[in-house]
């Protein structure tokens, strides 16, 4: 499980390419068993906060009932949020204007200088998307705040089996995909894989930040609460 933007669909390609038999198992999607399956579910959840394009509150409690009462485990896997917050910006409002699904910034964007560009000349629109009020008018949920976000990203880290960054996929995805192995029991020889890395770039946001100052002014303007869970979550929050 994963909130918006964390990777989700990275860990879902590694477990269908390379999980042998178990895969077969797998389904992009989240259901509730009353007792334990060999079934891999996967989807967008949250744990407080009702937000659009992910599964309601009331459906993880029920998944969290099942990881304390120890017949299923829950792989949590989330980045570091404000990379998260550029990629959900764009996402957001390319599928809402253009109904079109995308899987990353580079489809939409060819080079971090054109997503600057995009950033510098709509802050106002980031600013309210940030605040969770970014087409809070239309019918249904809206998407999470940032602050909700982090907050969220908190609660997952405290009730999951296993917590994986992508970063660090980014740095040894043999490493961490052992770890996936690991918590589902699966026998599998792992001398013969090759694990592709993600291809989202690590801490963009830096980068952003650099050639954006108005992007570099909100990262400093956060409250204090904000950036203490950032902190807490495993991400420093400077550039």
């Amino acid at each position: 499980m994963g909130l918006f933007g964390s990777g989700r669909w990275y860990i879902n390609a590694l477990i269908l390419q390379n999980l042998g038999e178990r895969a077969n198992y797998f389904k992009d999607g989240i259901y509730c068993h009353p007792g334990p399956t060999a079934m891999i579910y996967s989807g967008h959840a949250t744990i407080k906060y009702v937000s659009l394009f992910q599964e309601l509150p009331a459906v993880t409690s029920q998944v969290l009932e099942s990881v304390r009462s120890r017949f299923a485990d829950l792989i949590f896997v989330y980045r570091h949020p404000l990379d998260s917050l550029l990629t959900n910006w764009i996402w957001v409002r390319t599928y809402l204007r253009d109904r079109r699904m995308i899987s990353g910034i580079s489809q939409v964007y060819e080079s971090t200088d054109e997503l600057c560009a995009e950033l510098e000349g709509n802050f106002s629109e980031f600013e309210a998307f940030a605040d969770g009020e970014l087409f809070a008018t239309m019918p249904g949920p809206r998407f999470l705040s940032f602050s909700e976000f982090i907050e969220e990203t908190a609660l997952f880290k405290e009730s999951a089996t296993l917590s994986l960054r992508l970063e660090d996929f980014a740095a040894d995805p043999f490493k961490e995909f052992s770890k996936i192995v690991q918590v589902m029991s699966v026998e599998l020889d792992l001398s013969g894989l090759h694990l592709a890395r993600p291809k989202t770039q690590p801490y963009r946001y830096k980068v952003v930040a650099d050639r954006v100052p108005r992007f570099r002014g909100f990262i400093d303007a956060l409250d204090a609460d904000t950036k203490k869970r950032i902190e807490q979550v495993g991400y420093e929050v400077g550039v």
